[in-house]
């Protein structure tokens, strides 16, 4: 259906995710957020992936016409000025502190570094592996520390260990979409973690990462983790390698932009179940 095909491919889904995990991030650690957090968190997933897309067309277009990309580009465009109003004014009635959002803007717009139309950055298209650590950090700093009511120093044990949980997390689902785009980023002249090492190396390295997903959540008792809680990550946990499987098949949008994408969504449901 049309309408599904809009809220995956202009990212809206994406940004319920990131919401599913920053709420994930209060369940786990005992959290009160305002409902204007979440509302930036929102709105801030929306705009920059929105961003990235507009400035992705434009980077990697032959012969540019602003008249042609204004057409063609108007949902990504409206959509974007709606994430930004929506951004401003859920941070206007949130008591989201400035410090905390420089680093998040700073990380995106370092992400979309490669795509910039300028010779001097042009080595930025070679940093593979940073390119997905960058990605998988952001998306941690994002959902598991925008939503802390504390600073970096002031982070507690059970604070850092679904921080460092979160990023492999994620680390995992980056590796699977930059898998997908291997051929498009060596024709593109991008390369991705994915692009660097080799499919065996790749497979070692989900392996590892799962292994220290599985293994650290045995340490629940240390940060206040309910035994339900912990199955309901150990369920995520085996999905994600599951759906890793399933991704080293051909596979179409929908299993990406939905199955894959929807991970976040469902660990998230998983953990609400599991603490009711």
């Amino acid at each position: 259906m049309k309408w599904v095909h809009f809220i995956l491919s202009h990212s809206i889904f994406i940004a319920f995710c990131s919401v599913a995990m920053s709420f994930q991030t209060a369940l786990l650690i005992h959290l009160q957020v305002d409902i204007y957090e979440y509302g930036f968190i929102f709105f801030a997933t929306l705009c920059s992936y929105n961003f990235y897309w507009l400035l992705s067309r434009f980077s990697l277009a032959n012969h540019f016409s602003l008249g042609f990309f204004l057409r063609n580009e108007l949902p990504e465009i409206a959509l974007l000025a709606f994430s930004v109003a929506g951004m401003a004014w859920c941070f206007w009635y949130s008591p989201l502190q400035p410090g905390k959002l420089w680093p998040a803007m700073g990380l995106t717009i370092l992400y979309a570094l490669p795509l910039l139309p300028f010779q001097f950055l042009r080595f930025t298209r070679k940093a593979g592996v940073l390119k997905t650590t960058l990605l998988a950090f952001t998306w941690t700093y994002v959902t598991a520390y925008i939503p802390l009511h504390t600073t970096v120093v002031g982070m507690s044990p059970a604070e850092w260990f679904i921080f460092t949980r979160r990023f492999l997390f994620m680390l995992m689902l980056c590796i699977i979409f930059d898998s997908r785009d291997i051929a498009v980023d060596k024709i593109r002249g991008l390369r991705s973690l994915a692009t660097d090492l080799s499919p065996k190396t790749l497979r070692y390295l989900i392996f590892m990462l799962f292994v220290t997903l599985f293994a650290s959540n045995f340490l629940f008792y240390y940060f206040g983790v309910s035994i339900p809680e912990t199955i309901a990550l150990q369920l995520s946990t085996f999905a994600l390698l599951i759906t890793w499987y399933y991704s080293t098949k051909k596979q179409g949008y929908f299993f990406y932009y939905f199955i894959v994408d929807g991970l976040m969504l469902f660990s998230a449901l998983a953990t609400y179940i599991a603490a009711i």
